[in-house]
């Protein structure tokens, strides 16, 4: 470069290009390091990075965690047999061995633990004598028909009929209360954290694989079954990495026309990555269900800003003397659009922090790191590595007969600016507002699907959790009310009264299934001490009556000193309107009958850390858009100064997100942990299209030229680009449609909706209220 576009060049470029030598050498100590980090990232989850800890219910739930045998987090074990029932040699010494096996799994509550054959599964008859009872199963072994006939009459008298023993005596159920941490069997003193992905692992190599025969089937479900099958199948991912790297080259290289530009976009953009991931490895974290996915976006948006350079300097190519001289030019031309989009990215995805799962958190912190890191590769280490290999001849030669010769496409585009169109423009994009703001109140929070939603209906997950909905009783979604009593007086008349109130009102809400408590138990027993007389099946008035009846209930049905007994709602699924009826009935119940001596608190069970989620969710949802667009729109303030030039990159931003949300009432995608990032991430970058397009064209209003020529003009420069971009993060995203993780397909539909809504607004409706927002005359001035 000549002297004098020397010294006018900005410090920053100056710093840059001056040092190539010394930046090429730190870039490359620094993707060595993280590359080495970026190797030793695992997946990484846990059970209570999964839900709102800081929520009331949740708060509740782990202040009486050591009450609640079984009601936490735990999974369940159905062995089945096809031919025959669980009254045979075979399926008893099948469930024998999968419970011994089951038993010293890593992780697993052993004293907790319940199915046929543990000593806490037990019987209970009234004889001549009074009270007779002992476990299920006692017999080492069952061989003879009288053995076999005795178990018979002992499941019967269990009433574990339809929970733990299914209603057709084809199948029971082991049940596996988890600890989140467990002592090291090598150094006592040392804590593990439950590896969920190895626990899944060996669910099915030491239980199903081994198992499971022509005769006897297994089905497992819980929450760590299920986060095991996510981070089986996104291990998958990898496979939609490799296509999206290949789709990208190829479409690069149609763009550019350039192979050695096309392959140095695609390998800063891959260092980019690995830089995140590295980082992310330095800081501490591992990669969640989640924000294992996050990469794809730092490699798609990488590659949307390195277009925007090698774009830049194919046209600066034109007229440069040198590579450099050209590299330079497009990083001045650039430098600040690009930083500020970015900047906007990240500062966006920073606002997932406002919501207070840490699950969702961890995605935002991987987001922006990975933003922040394109920044460096790709506006800074991509035009260094450019301004020595430089665009081939022959892709500068294209752009100079295309921009010597007009271009029809873009005319035509640019008749969006023109003073007829434009009115029109505005007015389609009214429709389309008050459209996607009806429609969009049909959007529900939480899961709209019975099973785990992030999975596919027919995964291996779904068919097991099906097979238990029918074949038992009870479901698998718990809500758990907890009755806070002080001690002994959670057997007293009037607290027992009271719970079979609530027992009775939410039997008879819609959803629910059945309620079980301490007073079911103390009815049976009450009725079974007169002689089984259904007249006595309710809550005797004497104290002493009502303490011996509870003296017989199972474990979990109150704690060590009767301070806390928990009710059990057994509901039909944990869609959102389940979720809520329930627990609107119980916080009804609750605001009527809570006194001094007698609290009722929700909520535990998998149902209630549920309905926790979805109103934290629900909360947090327009808090976390509103700080994005209050974020984004600060920094195109500071960046552009007019408030009329944020009005035309926001207002095309905005209804991207008003037709996102119409589209996931279309499709019955409800507002969760999975899709809720999608919204701070379809916004932080969907503004990348606004800002480089309003930066040119703003360059050339100011000298002089009237809009629809200055439009024209930005579409020649940026257009291409900009179109180019919005396809190719599109297509990136939209192979996550065929993934075998549903919540992955779902961020797939939304992500690519939102990406070419927000390229097509950009193209469409940012002009039309140029229109009408910029006055040239003033930009000149």
């Amino acid at each position: 470069m000549s002297k004098h576009h020397q010294e006018t060049a900005p410090f920053v470029e100056r710093l840059i290009f001056t040092n190539r030598s010394f930046v090429l050498l730190l870039f490359s100590l620094l993707t060595l390091f993280f590359a080495y980090q970026a190797a030793q990232v695992k997946p990484d989850t846990s059970f209570e990075k999964m839900i709102p800890l800081k929520h009331p219910y949740i708060v509740n739930m782990i202040e009486h965690q050591d009450d609640l045998a079984n009601l936490g987090n735990s999974i369940r074990i159905a062995v089945a047999i096809k031919d025959g029932d669980i009254f045979s040699t075979e399926y008893m010494e099948a469930l024998k061995k999968i419970n011994d096996e089951v038993f010293f799994l890593p992780g697993v509550d052993r004293s907790n633990m319940r199915s046929l054959w543990t000593p806490n599964v037990r019987w209970t008859a009234v004889t001549e004598y009074g009270f007779d009872g002992g476990p299920v199963a006692n017999q080492p072994s069952y061989v003879t028909e009288d053995q076999l006939e005795e178990l018979r009459e002992n499941v019967l008298k269990s009433g574990e009929i339809g929970r733990l023993v299914a209603n057709n005596f084809k199948s029971s159920i082991i049940e596996v209360p988890l600890q989140e941490t467990y002592p090291n069997p090598e150094n006592q003193s040392e804590q593990i954290r439950l590896d969920y992905g190895e626990f899944s692992r060996l669910l099915e190599a030491k239980i199903r694989d081994e198992f499971q025969t022509d005769n006897i089937s297994i089905h497992i479900v819980g929450f760590a079954k299920k986060v095991g099958d996510l981070i089986e199948g996104i291990i998958k991912v990898v496979l939609f990495f490799g296509g999206a790297l290949l789709i990208t080259f190829v479409l690069l290289l149609l763009f550019t026309r350039c192979l050695k530009s096309s392959l140095t976009t695609l390998v800063c953009s891959v260092i980019a990555v690995v830089w995140q991931l590295g980082l992310l490895r330095t800081m501490g974290f591992g990669l969640d269900p989640y924000s294992i996915l996050v990469p794809f976006l730092v490699f798609a948006i990488g590659i949307s800003h390195g277009v925007q350079i090698i774009n830049a300097m194919a046209v600066e190519a034109i007229t440069a003397h040198d590579a450099n001289s050209a590299a330079r030019r497009a990083f001045r031309s650039l430098y600040i659009p690009g930083i500020v989009a970015l900047v906007s990215d990240a500062v966006g995805f920073m606002t997932l922090l406002l919501i207070e799962i840490e699950v969702i958190r961890e995605l935002g912190i991987a987001a922006s790191v990975g933003v922040g890191v394109i920044i460096l590769t790709n506006l800074i280490l991509l035009p260094i590595l450019m301004s020595y290999i430089g665009i081939s001849r022959r892709a500068i030669e294209r752009k100079r007969e295309q921009s010597s010769r007009p271009q029809t496409t873009w005319l035509l585009v640019s008749k969006f600016a023109h003073p007829t169109v434009a009115p029109i423009s505005v007015v389609l994009a009214i429709l389309a507002f008050a459209f996607g703001i009806w429609h969009g109140q049909k959007v529900q929070i939480g899961d709209l699907d019975p099973g785990a939603p992030e999975l596919r209906a027919d995964s291996r997950y779904n068919l097991d959790n099906d097979f238990i909905i029918s074949n038992y009783s009870t479901s698998s979604d718990v809500l758990v009310v907890m009755v806070k009593t002080p001690s002994e007086m959670c057997s007293a008349h009037e607290t027992m009264d009271t719970i079979d109130q609530l027992e009775w009102k939410m039997v008879n809400v819609e959803g629910v299934q059945s309620a079980v408590s301490l007073v079911t138990v103390a009815k049976q027993v009450i009725m079974g001490n007169n002689e089984g007389n259904l007249k006595w099946q309710g809550l005797s008035r004497n104290q002493d009556n009502l303490n011996n009846a509870i003296s017989r209930a199972p474990s979990g049905m109150f704690n060590s000193d009767c301070s806390l007994a928990p009710v059990m709602v057994f509901l039909n699924d944990h869609k959102a309107d389940t979720l809520k009826r329930a627990t609107d009935a119980v916080e009804e119940f609750a605001a009527q009958y809570n006194t001094e001596t007698m609290e009722f608190k929700l909520a535990a069970g998998n149902a209630g850390i549920e309905a926790a989620t979805n109103v934290v969710i629900e909360k947090s949802q327009t808090k976390m858009l509103l700080t994005v667009y209050a974020v984004v729109i600060l920094m195109c303030l500071v960046t552009f100064r007019s408030i009329r030039a944020v009005l035309c990159i926001i207002i095309p931003l905005a209804l991207t997100s008003v037709l996102a949300n119409a589209l996931m009432a279309f499709l019955g995608i409800g507002v969760k942990v999975a899709t809720l990032p999608v919204i701070a991430l379809g916004v932080g970058i969907g503004v990348d299209y606004g800002i480089y397009i309003y930066s040119r064209l703003e360059t050339y209003l100011r000298q002089g030229l009237p809009l629809q020529e200055a439009y024209y003009e930005t579409l020649k420069t940026t257009g291409k680009a900009v179109t180019f971009t919005g396809f190719t993060l599109a297509i990136g995203v939209a192979t996550w449609i065929f993934s075998a993780i549903k919540f992955q397909a779902d961020m797939g539909i939304l992500l690519t909706f939102m990406f070419l809504w927000n390229m097509f607004g950009a193209l469409w409706l940012l002009p039309a209220l140029a229109r009408f927002l910029i006055r040239p005359e003033k930009l000149r001035q």
